[in-house]
């Protein structure tokens, strides 16, 4: 078998895919600014998902003061930490870039219900359970750094 796709099926998460396009989504990934993590929250509605395997990717857009805004996520990233499904969106389209037009009330999407839809929130939320310790930790060294800066701020206060 090929050395590289065998890599690549190592590097795949289970159960890391359970969105769609048109769902509003919060993806919680992770920033690393010099020796501190922590964990960023981005909300908005996934209008693409493209690629293959490990390379596949989705773009979530978002309206932040009036401006759309959209940022380009890899699935099987370890950065990103999990992604929450808050509501399913009825669309009848792979990719749904004609969002980047509509202004408003325009732009929003109708939702989904019914018991698929239950279903799919409700296996997102179980897949999450995981990913909600990784956070935690992630969260827990975040305090602890901040904890140490400021006890070193207080010594250097005191000299």
């Amino acid at each position: 078998m090929d050395l590289i796709k065998t890599i690549e099926e190592q590097q795949k998460k289970e159960n890391a895919l359970l969105y769609k396009v048109g769902d509003t989504v919060v993806v919680h990934f992770e920033i690393i600014e010099g020796k501190i993590k922590r964990i960023q929250k981005y909300e908005g509605v996934v209008i693409c998902i493209k690629g293959a395997g490990v390379r596949k990717t989705f773009t979530v857009r978002k309206t932040s003061y009036g401006v759309g805004v959209e940022r380009v996520f890899p699935v099987y990233s370890p950065r990103v930490i999990k992604v929450e499904i808050l509501k399913t969106g009825k669309v009848r389209q792979s990719k749904i870039y004609y969002l980047r037009d509509k202004v408003g009330k325009d732009s929003r999407i109708k939702e989904l219900l019914g018991p698929k839809a239950n279903a799919r929130i409700a296996a997102s939320r179980a897949a999450n359970k995981a990913a909600d310790i990784a956070e935690a930790s992630i969260n827990a060294d975040a305090k602890a750094a901040d904890a140490m800066a400021a006890e070193a701020a207080a010594k250097a206060k005191k000299k």
